[in-house]
């Protein structure tokens, strides 16, 4: 489904549900409950990147209710993510077509009724401005309802039914946001969470691979490409998804491109199909069998991070791809700039972000719906210039070849 046309169901349609569940929650004076959770339904609809920074957040709920079961509900478009992740059982997991509004519509019919047979007792909506989890978790019959909610700040309306509410802040890393949340279920405070944040307390675990699947996958890999096995890989993602003021100029990957070519790099460039256009021109710039099209390669998120295991480094978009990453050995670097590092970075310490402070920066936010303002001219990233990229790229690439032969050495 079209992003604009989302955007305006939610605003007219979804505020107008919003607005009338709140009126028969008023009416009907629902005692908030006081109730030790069993079955919490998670609610993460759209983003693959927040549910690596959602990890924090289960971690949190399987110490604190160990006995409790745990079910999440997403687009359906999103469960690769979710099920590589191992967060929940496959059965826990429930699922929306958002491609369409007639999809959306029939799907969500049936995830309610799956929902209520189901008896959550306790919803955490995850979503900043999207409206439709609201009346998800409004509609699962769950008598614990934890949300984002504007209190005295303007918009975010989300619905007056949310019981344990939360001041979203714009402030704090969501993944502290996102432990909020999980927080407010048992509080009774205004607003419902005072914790002190202490920076640096959460980190990713790693994903555990099956024995021999790297060298597996990387076989067959070399096999397919076998010019370039001899060389070191440059993996790029020059997407911005389904928000392209996101996205570094292409002609800066252009460049870069070129650079790690001459320099003895394999340069490759990764996404999905709808990415060959970007790919294609990286490589009719760069006219080298050294730079080698990968979109479309890998066929699922595990063939992706397996190929994170052996490839050097990755340069990425702000994006779901750099939050993957985080979460194996390679290290990365990536662009900020309509969004900000302060909220969205990944939890990993070999991570470099970029980002350019400017007057308009971050324009992408939980107030205008990501809706950003900006007419195209994404100064925040062109500021970034490619020679800056390359000294920080080579810096990690001689780090890591330095650390490299310090485990051959100790390893004799």
């Amino acid at each position: 489904m079209n992003l604009d046309i989302q955007r305006k169901i939610d605003r007219i349609l979804g505020s107008g549900i919003c607005r009338l569940l709140s009126l028969f929650y008023y009416i009907s004076r629902d005692v908030t409950p006081d109730i030790k959770p069993k079955r919490i339904l998670v609610i993460l609809l759209s983003e693959m990147g927040s549910l690596v920074l959602a990890r924090p957040m289960f971690d949190y709920l399987k110490e604190r209710y160990p006995h409790a079961s745990l079910f999440v509900l997403l687009f359906e478009r999103n469960v690769e993510f979710l099920e590589v992740l191992d967060l929940v059982p496959s059965e826990n997991i429930f699922t929306v077509n958002g491609n369409s509004f007639s999809g959306l519509f029939r799907d969500s019919i049936h995830v309610l009724r799956e929902i209520r047979r189901s008896r959550i007792d306790s919803v955490i909506d995850c979503e900043l401005f999207s409206r439709i989890s609201s009346i998800y978790s409004f509609l699962s019959g769950a008598g614990i309802r934890a949300g984002f909610h504007p209190h005295t700040q303007e918009g975010l309306f989300r619905g007056d039914f949310i019981n344990r509410p939360v001041l979203y802040n714009p402030y704090h890393h969501i993944s502290y946001q996102f432990i909020t949340l999980a927080k407010a279920i048992e509080s009774d405070l205004v607003p419902t969470v005072k914790d002190q944040i202490v920076d640096g307390t959460f980190q990713i675990p790693r994903i555990k691979l099956k024995q021999g699947e790297v060298m597996e996958w990387e076989g067959r890999f070399r096999s397919d490409f076998p010019h370039i096995s001899a060389k070191k890989l440059v993996l790029l993602y020059p997407g911005g998804g389904l928000l392209p003021i996101r996205a570094w100029p292409l002609k800066n990957f252009c460049l870069v491109a070129e650079d790690f070519i001459q320099k003895g790099y394999t340069v490759c460039i990764i996404g999905t199909e709808e990415d060959k256009r970007l790919a294609k021109e990286i490589l009719t710039h760069c006219r080298s069998k050294y730079c080698v099209d990968l979109t479309g390669y890998t066929r699922t998120v595990r063939e992706l991070i397996v190929l994170f295991h052996f490839a050097s480094l990755l340069i990425t978009n702000d994006g779901g791809p750099g939050h993957f990453a985080s979460m194996t050995p390679i290290p990365c670097i990536i662009f900020y700039g309509p969004e900000t590092p302060v909220l969205y970075r990944p939890l990993d310490e070999k991570v470099v972000n970029l980002y350019k402070s400017i007057s308009c920066s971050p324009c992408l936010t939980a107030y205008n719906h990501r809706n950003s303002p900006c007419d195209g001219d994404n100064l925040c990233l062109k500021k970034i210039s490619f020679k800056e990229v390359l000294i920080k790229a080579y810096e990690i690439l001689e780090k890591k070849e330095e650390s490299q032969f310090s485990d051959v050495i100790r390893d004799h």
